[in-house]
């Protein structure tokens, strides 16, 4: 049984489903260990391109599967990293909004990087840096994490009064995905993070005024542009005017809401997902993918797993969850993704001589296994 410091239990499912119970529990464990002194959540601790970063996206989806938990000390101890960071560009997220407004935007290379050190500084090497959807994930966690458990958000008032002017100043550009690709293309995915972020600060009460109908506008102005330019045959598309299907479209099912699974959007989604990327449970990101020749990702078939737990399909949730659980090795640890169908295995070579071996643990990906077992009920949440 799991001490209650870390807010989760086992449930009380038949006895089959204890090993996933005590691998949502080790990975709560795994998350609290590694979480650094400052709040950030490492991407990877052993990772030779991720050691020493902290990414607002991942972060956002960690604290959030903590606190979905249990762990609020946890999650509040990341939002409060990113406060610091936000508060302490406070001026250059100033010049970047009134540029915008005054039509002459800053470049890309100005604009907020998407990755920051523990300490909170920026990188020093090159990275895929100018991504909007952290900005917008951590504004829909800390969101979450209030409504969730009734804890106030003055403390990270103008970190997120910072990040509102920021993203509907600069939703429209252009920039990197989820998986650091496709500058030029403006991503259905990083699109649905900024507006579920605008729209979970919005309904928490955490803005007003001008600010809060600036905030408003732009989340409808953002579904309705993915509505006309983000569709195809109805479902959620990798990019505007793209016919591909992306898995980081399913964050904007669930676990961000914006298309509810039970609505035609939403549905569609997981069907084409499902269909297109879902190969005997593992998700891949998209089908052209070559990044360690393009295997399954764990953190996907979580995401879809809680696509079909919003939808009402518990059953094909917990497949999805028994099949990430089959991921980890002997000590738990959960990998970025796994090499058993790749889509080009010629290409697998090249990231490992650049990189090293795939990414294990990735944090993430024990945060998105830690968030549906909690859905589905394999584990259950402590009273606070």
């Amino acid at each position: 049984m799991i001490e209650a410091h870390h807010g989760i239990q086992s449930g009380s499912d038949a006895e089959s489903r204890d090993p996933l119970a005590r691998l949502a529990e080790s990975s709560v464990d795994l998350i609290l260990g590694l979480q650094d002194p400052s709040g950030a959540y490492p991407a990877s601790p052993t990772f030779s391109a991720y050691r020493g970063y902290c990414w607002f996206r991942d972060g956002a989806f960690i604290a959030d599967a903590m606190s979905s938990a249990g762990a609020s000390e946890s999650a509040e101890r990341f939002f409060d990293w990113c406060a610091r960071i936000l508060v302490a560009r406070e001026p250059a997220i100033v010049e970047i909004v009134s540029r915008a407004l005054a039509g002459d935007p800053v470049p890309d290379a100005q604009m907020l990087p998407t990755r920051f050190t523990f300490a909170g500084e920026e990188g020093e090497d090159d990275w895929w840096d100018f991504q909007l959807d952290g900005f917008g994930t951590w504004l829909w966690a800390v969101a979450e994490h209030s409504r969730r458990h009734g804890t106030g958000l003055g403390r990270w008032a103008r970190a997120i009064e910072l990040s509102v002017d920021y993203l509907t100043s600069s939703w429209q550009r252009p920039c990197f995905d989820w998986w650091e690709e496709n500058a030029s293309e403006v991503h259905v995915s990083t699109l649905a993070c900024v507006a579920a972020g605008l729209v979970a600060v919005a309904e928490a009460g955490a803005i007003d005024g001008r600010r809060l109908e600036q905030a408003l506008d732009a989340s409808e102005s953002i579904r309705s542009t993915i509505v006309e330019r983000g569709l195809v045959h109805g479902y959620l598309a990798k990019w505007l005017g793209s016919t591909e299907v992306d898995a980081s479209a399913l964050a904007a099912v669930a676990p961000l809401g914006l298309f509810p699974a039970s609505g035609e959007i939403g549905s569609r989604t997981l069907m084409a997902i499902d269909d297109s990327l879902n190969v005997g449970g593992g998700v891949h990101r998209y089908l052209d993918d070559t990044f360690f020749g393009g295997g399954q990702w764990p953190l996907l078939s979580c995401l879809l797993g809680l696509g079909y737990a919003a939808a009402g399909d518990r059953g094909r949730a917990v497949e999805l969850l028994v099949w990430a659980a089959g991921t980890a090795d002997r000590d738990g640890a959960l990998p970025e993704q796994v090499g058993d169908h790749l889509l080009d295995p010629s290409r697998y070579q090249e990231w490992d001589d650049r990189w090293g071996p795939v990414a294990r643990p990735l944090l993430w990906s024990h945060a998105m296994f830690v968030r549906l077992a909690v859905e589905v009920g394999v584990v259950e949440v402590l009273p606070a």
